[in-house]
């Protein structure tokens, strides 16, 4: 069963296209944006990447990591990577998960209801500094990610953190004014 809103994001031991990373380790008291993808060269999943990556400044600022997650190998990641930097005149600056075997998609919920399609369900979760999830988005195969609505939501949710109007009770699961 996915974890909601509210709940500690799974941790797990990947490898990345940075290397092995044990997830809530890699993340320490940072904001996190964890986007799925469904497959490596796909239109949609190169443009959420290129858009994430010409982020950075701003991720960097607000305290956040981005990670996407892709159920293609690493060797294929790398081809995708060097295709991108090529194509976009831009290296990616976060890591890529190869979940070949589906272990993270199923942690998240991300394994679809017909996994013969051989694709992941797309979505976004972004992870406050003590790994619980605050946000999730679903998208369409064919639909890109607004990174920087995501990023409104973030800087929304640290907004309402650093003034205390808000916060999630665990014990109750419900949001406190």
């Amino acid at each position: 069963m996915a974890v909601g809103i509210g709940g500690i994001a799974p941790d797990f031991e990947q490898d990345t296209t940075n290397g092995s990373i044990r997830f809530h380790e890699w993340l320490g008291r940072s904001w996190c944006i964890l986007f799925s993808q469904s497959r490596d060269f796909t239109s949609a999943s190169t443009m959420e990447l290129t858009a994430a990556a010409r982020l950075r400044p701003e991720w960097t600022r607000r305290g956040i990591k981005v990670v996407a997650l892709s159920m293609d190998s690493p060797a294929g990641h790398e081809r995708w990577e060097k295709a991108i930097a090529e194509t976009e005149g831009l290296a990616l600056n976060f890591p890529v998960i190869a979940d070949t075997d589906c272990a993270v998609s199923a942690l998240y919920g991300l394994v679809p209801e017909r996994p013969e399609t051989g694709e992941i369900v797309r979505r976004v979760h972004v992870i406050d500094p003590d790994k619980r999830i605050r946000l999730t988005r679903t998208y369409p195969p064919a639909t890109s990610y607004n990174f920087e609505a995501v990023l409104r939501a973030v800087e929304g949710l640290q907004l309402a953190d650093a003034r205390h109007e808000a916060r999630y009770d665990t014990s109750r699961s419900t949001v406190l004014h």
